[in-house]
Parts: structure tokens; C-alpha cells; sequence
């Protein structure tokens, strides 16, 4: 999976009550074997989350097209300096588009109900 820093997308695979998985494009940013998503608070992978902590990740397309193989991962949602951490990463690899999507959610609020999520890859 080192080869995931190579992508600007990733398509991260959240398991429902019923066993399947859903897949969605995420922005990701890798250090080490931590990576690490954001999300807002109420999306569905969020609140799938909060219930399982098994994930699969692969590389992606915009679109969601996958571009490689899912790896397992466990997820969590960050905790406060998590998040800041979590943050600082996505700046450093989307710079300004980072910036951008953060001045959107201060104006519409929707900044303090955001998620990151903290997976480490098995």
C-alpha cells in the first residue's frame, strides 16, 4: 500500500450492519502506516464508523474508480488533537484546495460538526 501516496484520492470502503461495504472517494494523507480522512460529522461512513472499525482502502479516481487493491485497515474517529494532526497532513499534500474547502465550511458552519478519521493500514 505504499504506493497509495502516490494518488490524490482514496477509495475508502466502510462495512454496514448487514456485513457489505460501502465505498467512497476520500482525500487522504499518509505518514507512515497512519492515514488519515476527514468527513462531515453526519455522513453515512461516519455513522458506519461508529459501529464497525474494520475499513479497506484503495486507490482511486475522483469518481471512485479503483485503481488498486483494498488493503484492511481498523479506523477511528479522531480525537481532538488527532484531528489537528489529521488536518495539518491534509494541508501539507492539498495545500490551497485544503484551504479552500476549509473557508467553505466556516461559512456555512458546517466546520465543527466536521470528522476525521484515523486509520492505521494492517
Amino acid at each position: 500500500m505504499s504506493d497509495l501516496d502516490k494518488y490524490r484520492y482514496a477509495l475508502l470502503s466502510t462495512r454496514k450492519k448487514d456485513g457489505s461495504f460501502v465505498d467512497t472517494p476520500v482525500w487522504f494523507a499518509k505518514q507512515g502506516k497512519q492515514v488519515y480522512m476527514f468527513s462531515a460529522g453526519d455522513a453515512g461512513k461516519v455513522k458506519r464508523l461508529r459501529n464497525f472499525s474494520e475499513i479497506r482502502l484503495a486507490p482511486c479516481t475522483v469518481s471512485g474508480k479503483p485503481l488498486g487493491d483494498f488493503v484492511p485497515a481498523t479506523a477511528t474517529l479522531a480525537d481532538a488533537e488527532q484531528a489537528r494532526e489529521a488536518h495539518r497532513q491534509l494541508v501539507l499534500k492539498y495545500g490551497w484546495q485544503m484551504r479552500l474547502l476549509d473557508v467553505g465550511a466556516r461559512l456555512s458552519g458546517r466546520i465543527r460538526t466536521r470528522a476525521f478519521i484515523l486509520a492505521e493500514l494492517s
